[in-house]
């Protein structure tokens, strides 16, 4: 069983936490041409598929079903770096499921989905949401980021357990490379993200 995470070069508070989590050791370039021929480029680091491709994020739909296809891999969960927007415009660092169940037949869904469709919640949403606190207040970026977990409400279409790491909520802050750090060490879990920061922090030491 294998994670996917999923990125976008059209979106800066996605591709940042791309180029991070790469820079990370361990990734390697997975042969799966009929994607590769979607324009879709994936790479592997133990259980871990990261997919980048360059729509929008909420557009290319059945990723996890057409990575099984593609590799014989099964897919646990799938992992989505994007932006936020808020009226607000407040900095934050948000979590949330993907679906819009609250469409009826015949709606069209702005932010892609399907009408009446709501993806598996990951259930480590809570897990996750605790650790970017967490990681978050390590790299000072709290109290400036608000932490926060977001209702469901747009696409893309998944079958497996889903969830987004979101960056906002302008310009900004979608750019901001300690985010992108943040987000990118939380898609690996408490685990690497333990190793890899205490890793740094050795090498800065010595």
């Amino acid at each position: 069983m294998v994670t996917i995470v999923v990125a976008t070069t059209s979106d800066p508070a996605s591709i940042n936490p791309a180029y991070a989590l790469l820079v990370m050791p361990g990734w390697l370039p997975v042969p799966a041409p009929s994607l590769l021929q979607q324009g879709i480029k994936s790479f592997a680091n133990k259980n871990v598929r990261f997919l980048q491709h360059d729509k929008g994020i909420v557009e290319e739909d059945d990723l996890d079903r057409r990575w099984e296809e593609a590799t014989g891999e099964a897919v646990d969960e799938i992992i989505f770096f994007s932006k936020h927007t808020a009226v607000s415009n407040r900095p934050a660092l948000t979590v949330h499921p993907i679906g819009v169940p609250h469409l009826r037949e015949g709606d069209v869904p702005p932010q892609g989905g399907r009408p009446g469709w709501a993806a598996p919640p990951d259930p480590r949403i809570g897990p996750w949401l605790r650790l970017l606190k967490k990681l978050a207040q390590s790299h000072n970026l709290v109290p400036e980021f608000e932490i926060t977990l977001e209702g469901t409400h747009h696409g893309p279409i998944t079958t497996k357990p889903t969830m987004f790491l979101e960056i906002g909520s302008t310009d900004e802050y979608w750019k901001r490379q300690d985010a992108a750090k943040v987000i990118a060490l939380v898609s690996l879990g408490r685990t690497w993200a333990r190793r890899w920061c205490c890793s740094r922090k050795l090498g800065q030491g010595g």
